[in-house]
């Protein structure tokens, strides 16, 4: 019968879709313990980076970074999105780009234009559709995040900020909870306030002494690189953030694919069956009144 036939095609249609789904989330799973370990793994190192900055800003109260003084004039502040390559993952693209299109009318409504630099194909197809002005931008990062792939995009933002340009540089990314949650966050980045550089100890503890240092060349010199380097970190680190919760998110979202596919099947099967029940006993109703008419 037509009807049989046309269920027993759907139900070899979503038996294959159901293997697609269920090897990309063993793909998405093996993938995720890779990316929270190099997330956890660049931890200590922005810590560390973030607690010299501290001392060496404590050291030399005399002289203040551009990064850690704010630019008033300007009526132009800065967005870095980080956002995936890739879709399949659940409403966490939705929800960042969500969050940055607020934050974007927040300060439209408060007369400050968007200079924007796009980590990911997704942000940047999204800044394109609001016609942003894309100042920078990096794509294909593939599965492992590599500092000089996101340097070029970066010093952008940074020099824009230098220069005076811009008022505040912020950055939105999507933060690592655990593997069912993940959080949707725009920070401020630029300028760098006192509580950014609040270093504590092993303890928890605000250290009550300062480390001295010798510096070579000079200690402007070296302060300098050293929050550029610090900045970059943190941006790294929300890239990594990012990546980990883009693995968590796409294996959750292809459990659930895989799932209803599982009960789309067994409805299926449920409907060919009566089919051909229905089928059988209506054959043999017609052998039985052919055999009574005869």
């Amino acid at each position: 019968m037509a009807g049989m036939k046309e269920i027993r095609g759907k139900i070899k249609s979503v038996q294959n879709t159901r293997k697609i789904t269920k090897a990309m989330e063993m793909v998405a799973a093996s993938k995720m313990r890779r990316a929270q370990e190099r997330m956890r793994s660049a931890r200590p190192y922005a810590d560390k980076v973030r607690a010299i900055a501290s001392h060496m800003s404590k050291a030399n109260p005399e002289y203040r970074h551009p990064f850690m003084l704010e630019n008033q004039g300007a009526k132009t502040a800065g967005l870095i999105l980080v956002t995936t390559d890739k879709g399949l993952c659940g409403g966490m693209n939705t929800n960042i780009l969500r969050a940055s299109l607020s934050k974007i009318k927040e300060l439209d409504q408060s007369g400050v234009k968007i200079e924007a630099s796009a980590i990911g194909s997704k942000g940047l197809g999204f800044l394109n559709r609001l016609k942003a002005n894309v100042v920078s931008q990096v794509t294909q990062l593939g599965d492992t995040p590599h500092l000089e792939k996101l340097i070029g995009a970066i010093k952008v933002q940074l020099d824009l900020y230098s220069e005076g340009k811009i008022n505040a540089v912020y950055l939105a990314y999507t933060r690592f909870i655990n593997t069912m949650k993940q959080e949707a966050v725009i920070e401020q980045l630029l300028p760098l306030s006192a509580e950014d550089l609040h270093a504590k100890d092993e303890d928890g503890e605000t250290p009550k002494t300062s480390w001295d240092y010798i510096y070579e060349p000079d200690a402007q010199t070296v302060v300098d690189e050293l929050l550029v380097r610090y900045v970059e970190a943190l941006v790294y680190q929300a890239v990594a953030e990012n990546m980990a919760s883009e693995q968590s998110a796409r294996m959750v979202a292809m459990k659930a694919a895989s799932d209803n596919a599982k009960t789309v099947i067994n409805e299926l099967q449920l409907v060919y069956n009566k089919s051909r029940q229905a089928a059988i006993t209506k054959e043999l109703s017609e052998i039985v009144g052919g055999a009574a008419a005869v």
